[in-house]
């Protein structure tokens, strides 16, 4: 029984559905967390997969430069009200400035790097302090890094571009942290992802009384269409531009300019983690019996 109870909580933080629907998700997918998401999405009762993570865990997410090197990376805390301490602050400052200087790319030999900071911390500030990860971008040539820290590090994205300027190059990090895109280009989206969410569009169809008897031409033309929107609102170079009030597309801005993205990375705090419920097992047994 604890299993399932666990299930259903990691369900509901990941897709914000009802206990109940969790509890039928979890047991129409043989207890799978994955199967269970997509049982959702195909009874319409949760938003895409993309929309679906919810933001659980406390922290900072911050962003450090040095020449051509830029690191981002997030950490994380118990409580709200320690990110707003001036010493968490300077701690994951001087934990980013440490990391990137070492030239480490591992978490855990980052981990090992700064564990005395972090202990020295623990014991003045009183909370559990996690490095959870980071990342590091290096120009190369004519390339430059772009960097955007929203909401005092809620969130923090780092865009290596080519064939722009430093602040273009903030400006879409700015874009990308907005949007939250999964792909650069439609190149870029694995055949898997195109199966996978073909898949989950021909049950919602199938599933649609509006659409019974419609020919199979027609139908296949809808779920064609439903997965394209699913992947052009998730992909960069399809998204209208931020810093455009004219609707164009980020991919026809940096075809004009001859520009690319090369990657990017965002960071949003808490990301994937859940906060701790009280009283949550409880709440489920009462509900489930």
């Amino acid at each position: 029984m604890s299993q399932i109870i666990d299930l259903i909580k990691e369900l509901r933080e990941r897709t914000g559905a009802g206990m109940m629907d969790c509890k039928r998700a979890l047991e129409s997918s043989d207890l799978d967390i994955s199967k269970a998401m997509d049982w959702l999405r195909e009874k319409g009762i949760t938003k895409a997969a993309n929309k679906a993570t919810r933001i659980a865990a406390e922290g900072i997410s911050h962003v450090v430069e040095d020449g051509a090197k830029t690191l981002v990376i997030e950490v994380n805390c118990e409580t709200d009200f320690v990110t707003r301490n001036d010493a968490f602050i300077q701690l994951v400052d001087a934990i980013a400035k440490q990391i990137l200087a070492s030239g480490e790319t591992s978490i855990d030999a980052a981990k090992t790097l700064v564990a005395p900071l972090i202990s020295e911390a623990t014991m003045k500030i009183g909370e559990k302090i996690d490095v959870r990860r980071f990342e590091v971008f290096e120009s190369t040539g004519s390339q430059v890094i772009g960097s955007y820290v929203h909401m005092n590090g809620k969130i923090s994205t780092l865009a290596l571009m080519d064939g722009v300027d430093k602040a273009f190059a903030d400006n879409m990090a700015m874009h990308i942290t907005a949007n939250n895109p999964r792909f650069i280009t439609s190149n870029d989206i694995p055949k898997d992802a195109l199966e996978h969410e073909t898949k989950i569009q021909r049950q919602i169809v199938a599933a649609d009384e509006k659409l019974k008897g419609k020919p199979e031409a027609a139908l296949a033309k809808i779920i064609e269409g439903k997965v394209s929107k699913v992947f052009r609102e998730s992909t960069l170079s399809e998204q209208p531009y931020l810093m455009d009030e004219t609707g164009t597309t980020v991919g026809a801005i940096l075809a004009k300019q001859q520009a690319s993205v090369i990657k990017f990375v965002r960071f949003a705090v808490g990301e994937g983690i859940e906060k701790r419920v009280d009283n949550f097992a409880e709440e489920v047994m009462a509900q489930i019996k």
